[in-house]
């Protein structure tokens, strides 16, 4: 017997923009994810695909059962970290 939905998911489409937003910027100006220096700033990267996960996984309108995966997937983490990246690339 099939899982029977308790409620549509629809798509965020907040979530959604951001993701792809994050992804084009990364893939044509890849220098967003570097420090002063020139070279990668995984601090960065690790979030802007955190928050580009996170987009994608909301804004498509997956909603994970699991409740860690559903909070490391929301919509409010995908702000959080995408604000945490801007102060990150702000104060540097």
């Amino acid at each position: 017997m099939a899982p029977v939905a308790t409620s549509q998911a629809r798509i965020h489409l907040p979530c959604l923009v951001a993701a792809l937003v994050i992804m084009l910027a990364s893939t044509l100006y890849p220098p967003f994810l570097a420090n002063a220096a020139g070279r990668a700033d995984h601090l960065s990267a690790g979030l802007a695909f955190w928050a580009m996960s996170a987009g994608f996984v909301r804004g498509v309108g997956f909603v994970p059962h699991a409740i860690l995966p559903r909070w490391l997937f929301s919509g409010s983490v995908c702000l959080l970290t995408l604000l945490t990246l801007t102060g990150l690339k702000v104060l540097t």
